[in-house]
């Protein structure tokens, strides 16, 4: 049975869910800020649709877990 292609989407699409521009991810991928991985074909930019998911998951604050300091 063959394996299923990840989804792939475009820096604009990220950025959109993300709410940030194509130029703020540019400077991620430059500089390292976050480990957002993405996949680099020629001159264009993709990413993983479940990358980015995580990415998001990972950031995601849940005020029920935080703990009064």
């Amino acid at each position: 049975m063959p394996r299923e292609l990840p989804k792939i989407i475009s820096a604009l699409e990220v950025a959109a869910l993300l709410g940030v521009t194509t130029s703020t991810l540019a400077v991620w991928r430059c500089t390292r800020r976050y480990p957002l991985p993405f996949i680099k074909a020629g001159g264009r930019v993709r990413y993983n649709l479940d990358d980015v998911e995580r990415f998001i998951e990972a950031r995601t604050v849940h005020p029920e877990a935080m703990t009064a300091r």
